[in-house]
């Protein structure tokens, strides 16, 4: 469903300023497969997420979605392929708009545009139901302003706008770090909930190792721009917060910061 060959990106190339962000990215994703991305700061984790978006275009190597060659396509041609969720609730939804309204937004996603009722009956049934998945009780504010909602709320609304049209691939860019613990707990049950009832393949960077070994079914380790490990199935479901911080200490050499930064 994804593959990264040989992705490099360097930033402010020939400057003094010159930041090498990926150095030779290999990655191979399986459909359905949801794998959590954990490394210190400026390990590449956010970076790779960018370069499948397309957000910049990368210096070389290439990133296939579903078989397609998208290294060349600008961010806004990508999109039909992905779904995003950022670390800031505020970003994804719109904040003077209805419930409803941003929802019929994201179910039109790439349709053409007619002149014709903004919402259905039908549609708003539709959106009723989906709303009661996440047990927030949004089902029952859907003409309230998405501004008025809780950052929690929000980050559960833009999860199901960026998955209710069943993207390639889903991105969650430490999409409950600006949540208090509790919050994040539910926004991430919800997450799970709809990367299985729609089988979507997905990837989440985090910098919680608890929350990496707790959700999907694999696990991949980012230093200096590059994958420095990568485990799955069995072996992940056994693996502790001390296995990944000797992990780390073994690929990076320096135990003490990183393992601050990853705590």
């Amino acid at each position: 469903m994804l593959e990264l060959i040989d992705v490099k990106k360097t930033f402010n190339p020939g400057t003094i300023n010159a930041k090498k962000a990926l150095c030779g990215v290999d990655l191979h994703l399986n459909p359905g497969d949801f794998v959590t991305i954990i490394g210190g700061n400026g390990a590449g984790k956010s970076t790779t997420l960018n370069a499948i978006a397309g957000v910049w275009k990368i210096d070389s190597g290439k990133i296939k979605i579903d078989g397609i060659d998208v290294s060349k396509l600008p961010e806004h041609k990508r999109a039909k392929y992905l779904g995003r969720v950022f670390q800031d609730p505020m970003t994804g939804t719109a904040a003077t708009m209805e419930i409803q309204e941003n929802l019929a937004i994201a179910a039109r996603r790439g349709d053409h545009r007619t002149l014709r009722w903004g919402i259905t009956a039908k549609e708003r049934k539709e959106y009723r139901e989906l709303l009661a998945m996440l047990d927030l009780g949004l089902e029952d504010r859907m003409t309230s302003k998405v501004g008025l909602l809780s950052g929690g709320q929000r980050q559960a609304l833009t999860l199901l706008m960026a998955t209710l049209k069943q993207p390639k691939i889903l991105l969650l860019d430490e999409h409950t770090a600006a949540l208090d613990p509790k919050t994040a707990a539910k926004v991430l049950e919800i997450s799970d909930m709809l990367i299985a009832e729609n089988n979507l393949t997905a990837m989440m960077v985090t910098h919680n190792m608890r929350d990496a070994i707790a959700h999907g079914n694999r696990l991949i380790m980012m230093n200096a721009g590059k994958v420095i490990f990568d485990v799955s199935g069995e072996e992940k479901k056994k693996l502790t917060v001390d296995d990944l911080i000797q992990k780390f200490s073994q690929n990076s050499g320096d135990m003490l910061s990183d393992r601050a930064l990853l705590s």
